[in-house]
């Protein structure tokens, strides 16, 4: 009797390991899902509890000795916001400068139509605005001869009239020539590239001899990389065949005159050097505001 109650003692020693084994196991389970708990939290429930929290604990009422006191609600520190820096003079201003602008490209570009004259009506030079500018675009027959880069007399004398009304102008101003996907090969243009380069350049020079500045004026050859029809028919390679003069409208910010001065609750103080102590900072602005000029 003794000897099989002591094995099944012995028997039951052996299995306990499991309890403490399956605890293990348990533990090690809570534990991960816990971690996974706190790396995938939820932000906006996050926040729905935290103001349930805070709400909860303003409106809090407690009972002392059968009497009850409603605590105040907690005085919550104010967020501070910089306040946006005043510019609606400046975009008063952008604005006004973006309606005069359109007005001259508007009115620039009716000059430049009366300018070409039954050109500008017959579909060989096509004047167009968009929002970046004027864009005048050019047959190339009306221009030059094939295979050459010379203007021809009537060509050169209604470019001058178009060049007057751009030289009244500040904007900048990019000439672009463009071919057919015919091969030239010729001894004095070795390919496409160096005829387009050239015959925009010969329309920059008549602009810079017609009072136009060379600082506003710039030139780019396409070749016939940058085609408007198929190649593939003469009227295509006509079309292609072109030279484009294009206006840039550019709005640009007006310079800053002279020295300026930051606010003393410019949010900038605080990543600027030597701007810690933004109380300093205020008090310096305004003893140099109170001392007298020179």
């Amino acid at each position: 009797m003794a000897r099989r109650r002591r094995q099944a003692e012995e028997h039951d020693n052996h299995e306990r390991w499991l309890v403490s084994y399956a605890d293990f196991i348990t533990l090690l389970f809570a534990f991960f899902v816990v971690m996974y708990s706190l790396s995938s939290i939820n932000e906006g429930k996050y926040r729905v509890v935290s103001d349930s929290i805070v709400q909860a604990f303003r409106s809090l009422s407690i009972t002392d000795r059968g009497e009850q006191f409603i605590v105040p609600p907690v005085a919550m520190a104010p967020v501070v916001r910089p306040a946006p820096p005043a510019n609606a003079e400046l975009q008063e201003a952008a604005e006004a400068r973006r309606r005069q602008t359109t007005a001259q490209m508007r009115g620039m570009a009716e000059e430049i139509r009366r300018a070409m004259g039954a050109l500008a009506q017959t579909g060989e030079v096509n004047v167009s605005e968009g929002a970046f500018g004027i864009s005048i675009e050019i047959n190339a027959a009306l221009l030059f001869a094939p295979g050459d880069a010379a203007l021809s007399a009537p060509a050169a004398e209604a470019l001058r009239a178009v060049a007057q009304v751009l030289a009244a102008s500040i904007f900048p101003i990019t000439i672009e020539g463009h071919t057919d996907s015919t091969p030239i090969g010729s001894w004095r243009f070795p390919s496409n590239w160096e005829l387009s380069a050239v015959r925009a350049s010969s329309v920059a020079r008549l602009f810079v001899d017609s009072g136009v500045l060379p600082g506003r004026l710039s030139v780019a050859g396409y070749a016939d990389q940058r085609p408007v029809a198929d190649n593939a028919s003469e009227e295509g390679r006509g079309r292609n065949r072109r030279v484009t003069i294009l206006l840039e409208a550019r709005d640009v910010e007006p310079t800053p005159v002279g020295p300026t001065r930051m606010s003393p609750d410019d949010p900038i103080r605080s990543i600027l050097p030597g701007e810690v102590d933004t109380g300093a900072a205020a008090s310096a602005d305004a003893a140099a505001e109170a001392a007298p000029a020179d």
